[in-house]
């Protein structure tokens, strides 16, 4: 049916979103439509099929003035002025809220293979995007502090204590152990969600954009996701490694005020060891927004995170190429890798930042 036919009626204050095909396209409408009665989200208008591509109508909820800012930019102000706190706070305990709902009302525990794939099965299966990206074992690491260039592989050899905690920086190893902790028939409570929540997606007031991913999501996985955006591909690499996203996708797109750093390295080739000291610097309002929404994916009782770690991992390795990254960004990338699946790391650890105002880069 042509365009015309299909949107007769569709306002103005509408916003295209291409899909690759018009099965992609009837998938994320019919994710959409799951969600409507439960959560908030943009009008869809209708379908707009074209020779090369097909669209979706949605609602432009800045255009209708339902909504001013993306969570990223609140995140920004209240990095800025203690006075954004508060509205950071309700968005955050917004977004929160609905995960929880969707565990407790549409969760079922279901095999890992009836969950959306992509997030999940698709980059873990072998030949996938973490084998792309993370097992070139001869991948060049330039350590910081240092005139030492190492492999990915040759890293795998040596110990390493993070900030005094002994790790194992073996990525092949840990995703060896992802597949087994994510084998398509594991069964998982998931629930009926966006399937993508970041800091791009999430308007305020609330509401969810973007439905790509949208259906039975796993409720640690959309935890995972939410807090390692917040952690650090939302102020720290989205900005630095994809700078176009991050200046289309936000409203104001301010300098963030993330910056993690090695503060001292020091290697010994004898004994095969690294001593590395860190600190993971954020702005205040990121640092709060962490807190609250650890706090507010736990629940009462505090037992819903438990099972949050191999896809916490999966998060870690999945956004940004290995090779994209600086020796010093992908050795911290590697060390929270490392921490994230030692038994001993606490979730309230692992997500600990310094809550302050970085220097300027």
């Amino acid at each position: 049916m042509s365009a015309a036919g299909r949107l007769p009626l569709a306002p103005a204050a509408t916003f295209h979103k291409a899909a690759a095909s018009r099965e992609q396209g009837a998938t994320e409408a019919k994710g959409w439509a799951q969600l409507a009665p439960r959560i908030e989200v943009p009008a869809l208008h209708g379908q707009i099929f074209l020779p090369d591509r097909q669209l979706l109508a949605y609602e432009d909820v800045f255009a209708t003035g339902r909504c001013e800012l993306l969570m990223g930019d609140v995140i920004a102000l209240a990095d800025r002025d203690p006075a954004e706190r508060p509205r950071l706070n309700h968005l955050v305990d917004g977004v929160c809220a609905d995960l929880r709902a969707a565990a407790e009302e549409t969760g079922k525990r279901v095999p890992l293979a009836d969950c959306v794939p992509d997030l999940y099965l698709d980059r873990i299966r072998p030949g996938g995007r973490l084998d792309r990206w993370h097992l070139r074992r001869d991948l060049p690491i330039a350590l910081p502090h240092t005139e030492t260039t190492l492999t990915l592989r040759e890293l795998a050899d040596f110990t390493l204590t993070a900030n005094g905690r002994q790790l194992t920086l073996n990525a092949a190893d840990i995703i060896d152990s992802l597949r087994h902790a994510l084998a398509p028939d594991r069964r998982w409570l998931a629930g009926l969600t966006q399937g993508d929540p970041t800091e791009p997606n999430v308007a305020d007031p609330l509401c969810w954009l973007d439905f790509e991913f949208a259906g039975r999501n796993t409720a640690v996985g959309e935890a995972a996701n939410l807090l390692w955006y917040l952690m650090a591909l939302g102020g720290w690499l989205v900005p630095d490694y994809q700078p176009d996203v991050y200046a289309r996708t936000l409203r104001l797109a301010l300098p963030p005020q993330t910056r993690p750093r090695i503060e001292h390295l020091e290697l010994n080739q004898r004994s095969r060891h690294i001593d590395v000291r860190y600190s993971w610097n954020t702005g205040p309002g990121r640092s709060a927004a962490i807190i609250r929404a650890l706090d507010g994916l736990r629940g009462e009782g505090g037992t819903a995170l438990e099972e949050i770690h191999a896809f916490l991992a999966l998060r870690i390795l999945g956004v940004i190429p290995a090779a994209r990254l600086t020796g010093h960004d992908l050795l911290l990338v590697l060390i929270k890798l490392a921490e994230s699946q030692d038994p001993l790391t606490t979730l309230d650890a692992f997500f600990t930042t310094t809550g302050t105002s970085p220097q300027p880069r």
